[in-house]
């Protein structure tokens, strides 16, 4: 890396305007969102192919579940003239307010009149299915707003309807989220106060710096990217956030190090080298570390998930090449300057976090007890962890006042949540389905195109519970027995997801990525067991994330504070994401700490003195970075969707555990109980990863442990 730095230098020009043109080029394709694509797809999976047959035969339905239009009907119930007269005012109006729309309601299919309606008779719903605009975030953000004004006036029974919908209360009134540009701003405001406090100097500035370059250089290739496959808009707000992270992380590493190095008096160009050297290195293995785990949504066949990936694994690379390049062009530039206005010279030292490594040392065994028994207690509700869409009664807590009123007018009146998101059943031209027990069959004589007939069922059950699960079970068993039936609608394409992504193949990526980051690990560090320690600590710290999610999302326990109920499932691509994401971001921390305590031992120290001084010298950093990352998540959870929520909570929960009691106490009390064990490395493993065991320069004092 010094090789690297010294060319920097010699050509800074050349770097500086590079760096400078890429990041230019970047955002401008940052602002060409068109290419970035809002769908879900499944390819292959049985339900998606089943939905995208309706949408292509009908324009409409599929996986985009209905908007639900409720009423409460005068006394008579449906056989009231007045009410007659009044729902056909309001079926006409809602078909001119969306052209091509499939519809089905008490009115409109007669036959079925009474699925539409609730046992007590005065509460009936139509069913609306528009053309789904697939250029949002909201299939139906042009729909809905045309419905709404349609029937702003219309009454029934002397009262306003309401219409709700599974999109309506997920969407969570997008009017007060808050846009990419924004959370990235609040988060680099965040890091700004936490880097200030840090420096006191203008060195706050350099890692926003350094940040601000990666972040729109990664957007060059997302943009290239686009031309070869899809790639989701969630990739901007996880390439802004977690690229801001990464990259201060890494700008943070090096700069501390130059301080140390320029305090222990070396010149600044010779110090600009030394931290290139030793810093620098392990910024290139901790990038390689975060590119390999997020290799694990890359090669998924979920198509979102596979761009979110993809952007993922730019973004640590990028940050890596800004950091060995750019970065000491600047410091070597800029020098001693950029510690104004500090009076006092700066130490890479910190008291408190040698003082907290030096009680864990001595304390190692009740350290080491009692974070695995804190972990343990995080882990548990993990063993309960269920995965499927929010429930529609938590997320109507962040929903428009209209869509909540008429969720709570299903339920009310005993017709359910269910109906929010039907199970579309797919019927050859002359074939019936018998509605299990508990299940309402619609079949209107207009869902009839291209040899095909739909139908809709659903149970009073939301879908995303055990009783909706149980109700689409039965609506598939029942299916299978009629030939050429096909079951599609959203709850069978979440169950496909599910199938799909936490299938075999999902195990098969994840002991790839295991094996090819205790390699790079092995070899960064010359160790065999500071690698296992490091993925073993890495596993316990994702477990008690989902255990802290389960906590307070699915089981409603701290969810208050975010003003929603327990949502009873977590969102079915947010484990895999949280996994992902934090396997990386975790393993950044540790190679952080295990390569200061393996340069303090090669130094000399006893195991037990190189934990304290690689503790002193990396705590600050390794907190810092953390509080950073924690603030930039905490920006992403400021969007109104539950599930966005879902995720930036569990990797807040996660940076938070793993740089107090997995970094802070776990790691250096483990590193501590193995000692000189830590470095040892048999003959034949060092043949076969072609590395050379550590030899301290002087050897480790024998002295018996404290």
């Amino acid at each position: 890396m010094a090789a690297l730095a010294r060319w920097s230098i010699a050509h800074r020009w050349t770097v500086i305007v590079a760096w400078l043109v890429l990041a230019l080029a970047g955002a401008a394709a940052a602002q060409s969102d068109s290419r970035l694509s809002f769908a879900f797809d499944l390819p292959g999976q049985p339900a998606y192919e089943t939905n995208e047959r309706i949408l292509d035969s009908f324009g409409s339905g599929g996986s985009n579940a209905p908007l639900i239009v409720v009423a409460r009907l005068p006394e008579g119930g449906l056989s009231s003239p007045q009410a007659q007269s009044e729902l056909h005012i309001l079926d006409e109006r809602v078909r001119r307010a969306v052209p091509g729309a499939r519809t089905a309601s008490a009115v409109s299919d007669p036959a079925g009149a009474a699925s539409f309606v609730s046992k007590d008779g005065r509460t009936t719903f139509a069913m609306v299915y528009p053309v789904p605009d697939f250029t949002s975030a909201d299939p139906y953000s042009k729909a809905l707003p045309a419905i709404e004004d349609a029937l702003s006036a219309i009454r029934v029974g002397g009262e306003p309807v309401r219409i709700t919908g599974a999109s309506v209360l997920a969407a969570g009134g997008s009017s007060s989220s808050t846009s990419v540009l924004v959370e990235t701003i609040l988060a680099g405001v965040a890091a700004l106060v936490v880097l200030a406090i840090v420096f006191g100097s203008l060195l706050a500035l350099l890692p926003l710096l350094i940040a601000a370059i990666a972040i729109p250089t990664t957007f060059v290739g997302i943009y290239a990217l686009t031309y070869a496959t899809t790639m989701s808009t969630l990739v901007q707000n996880i390439v802004a956030l977690v690229g801001l992270g990464v990259a201060i992380d890494y700008a943070l590493l090096v700069v501390t190090r130059w301080r140390e190095e320029r305090a222990a008096g070396r010149s600044n160009r010779d110090a600009v080298l030394a931290s290139a050297s030793t810093a620098g290195s392990s910024v290139v293995f901790s990038g390689i570390t975060v590119t390999v785990s997020l290799a694990a949504l890359a090669l998924t066949n979920v198509p979102f998930l596979r761009s979110i990936g993809l952007a993922g694994m730019l973004i640590p690379l990028i940050s890596v090449a800004v950091s060995i390049t750019l970065l000491p062009v600047i410091l070597d530039a800029a020098g001693s300057r950029l510690e104004w206005p500090r009076k006092r010279p700066p130490t890479s030292v910190s008291r408190m976090w040698t003082t907290i490594a030096a009680w864990v040392v001595r304390h190692r065994i009740a350290g080491t007890a009692g974070s695995l028994a804190l972990i343990a207690a995080l882990i548990i509700p993990g063993f309960s962890l269920q995965l499927g869409q929010p429930q529609a009664a938590a997320q109507a807590t962040t929903a428009s006042a209209q869509a909540s009123a008429g969720l709570q007018a299903l339920t009310d009146s005993g017709i359910g949540a269910g109906v929010l998101r039907p199970t579309e059943v797919v019927l050859p031209a002359g074939r019936s389905l018998t509605a299990p027990d508990g299940i309402t069959l619609v079949r209107p004589a207009a869902w009839n195109r291209d040899g095909i007939h739909v139908a809709a069922a659903w149970s009073s059950a939301d879908a995303s519970t055990d009783a909706g699960e149980k109700a689409l079970t039965q609506l598939q068993a029942a299916a299978n027995v009629v030939p050429g039936a096909q079951i599609g609608g959203s709850p069978a394409q979440d169950r496909d997801f599910i199938d799909a992504l936490y299938g075999s193949n999902l195990w098969i990526i994840i002991a790839v990525i295991t094996v090819v980051t205790f390699l790079l690990l092995s070899r960064a560090l010359h160790s065999i067991w500071l690698p296992v320690k490091a993925l073993l600590l890495n596993a316990i710290s994702l477990a008690a994330a989902f255990g802290v999610l389960t906590l307070i999302w699915q089981e409603g326990h701290g969810s208050g504070l975010f003003s929603s109920p327990a949502t009873g499932a977590i969102t079915l691509w947010v484990p895999l994401a949280v996994f992902a994401l934090l396997f990386g971001l975790s393993m950044d921390y540790e190679v952080f700490i295990l390569t200061r305590i393996n340069e303090e031992y090669a130094a000399g120290h006893t195991a037990d003195r190189a934990v304290i001084r690689g503790i002193g010298h990396t705590g600050r950093l390794v907190s810092s970075g953390a509080l950073i990352l924690v603030f930039a998540f905490v920006a992403l959870g400021g969007v109104p969707q539950t599930d966005v929520k879902i995720l930036s909570t569990g990797l807040a929960a996660g940076i938070v555990i793993d740089a107090t009691i997995i970094r802070g106490v776990l790691a250096p009390a483990l590193v501590s109980l193995l000692g000189h064990l830590n470095w040892w490395l048999p003959r034949r493993v060092q043949r076969i990863l072609r590395i050379a065991p550590i030899r301290p320069q002087n050897p480790p004092s024998s002295s018996p442990r404290k």
